[in-house]
């Protein structure tokens, strides 16, 4: 299984400074990739910007949005344009994971309703996937860069049935955003059956991400940043500040279950943004 670690952009006070240290730091060490996660509503750095940095300064970890909420961002050709960007930029290191997203207020602020949003998000994935290939768009021409030779792989994120058949539709695989490995299974086992339905070739990637902190005290940070970004959940945040994997032994343990669920790809989020974090991860899971 691969090992990827999330970059700290939904971390509250982490520089720019900070995103690019842990970058070079994390492709030094070894790790599969580098994920970032999104809000609108939220203090945290744009995914697809931030790539920006974290490809100039990178030549071997992959850059995966883990994931990104495609029907927020409104234009499919222009969110392709900006994968395909990545994509060139990065020689081929992009992993454009993306799913619906279920937060009023991110909708909100981008003036687009919820309601739909599941029949739009199918009709963007539509265009993400003509656009990468190179065809027309509409009467409109052809949008580039090219990457027809070499597309970003598309990730589809989410829990609900829907999901899969997405996934199997459009995508190279899926992610579990969060949970057990026991939950993990389950899902891989709706994602194969849709993979079959659809008449797919091969095995669909299976990725999931969940966190980590191998700060001091583990357990006063997780909750100030990770209990800070879910806070919208209400009491279910203590729920995610408590499935974080504290200390290296809960780490190893998270990794071993994640394997032996049959998880292709385990992007761990961090809790602080001290780039010593990269280091501390390394040691244990590499």
């Amino acid at each position: 299984m691969d090992i990827g670690i999330g970059l700290p952009t939904t971390i509250p006070g982490a520089t720019g400074r900070d995103v690019v240290d842990w970058a070079r730091r994390a492709d030094d060490a070894g790790f599969s990739t580098l994920g970032t996660i999104d809000r609108i509503v939220y203090p945290n750095y744009e995914p697809l910007v931030a790539y920006g940095a974290a490809a100039a300064v990178t030549e071997r970890i992959r850059l995966t949005t883990a994931i990104a909420i495609l029907p927020v961002r409104v234009n499919a050709a222009l969110a392709a344009k900006q994968a395909a960007t990545i994509q060139v930029l990065s020689e081929g290191r992009f992993v454009f994971g993306v799913a619906v997203g279920g937060r009023a207020d991110d909708y909100g602020a981008s003036d687009v309703p919820m309601e739909g949003r599941g029949r739009r998000f199918a009709e963007m994935l539509d265009t993400v996937r003509r656009v990468w290939a190179g065809e027309m768009v509409g009467s409109a021409g052809v949008v580039g860069p090219d990457v027809s030779d070499d597309p970003p792989p598309l990730i589809l994120g989410g829990q609900v049935d829907a999901t899969f058949r997405r996934a199997a539709t459009y995508g190279d695989g899926w992610m579990m955003g969060g949970g057990p490995a026991e939950a993990f299974r389950g899902a891989v086992e709706k994602l194969e059956s849709a993979w079959r339905e659809a008449g797919r070739d091969g095995q669909p990637r299976k990725l999931a991400l969940g966190y980590f902190s191998l700060d001091d005290d583990p357990e006063e940070q997780s909750r100030q940043t990770i209990g800070h970004y879910y806070r919208f959940l209400g009491e279910y945040a203590d729920q995610v500040v408590a499935g974080v994997a504290k200390g290296a032994d809960e780490v190893s343990q998270r990794v071993r279950e994640f394997a032996e669920a049959g998880c292709d790809e385990l992007i761990l989020f961090p809790a602080s943004s001290n780039p010593e974090q990269v280091d501390r991860l390394a040691a244990a899971v590499l």
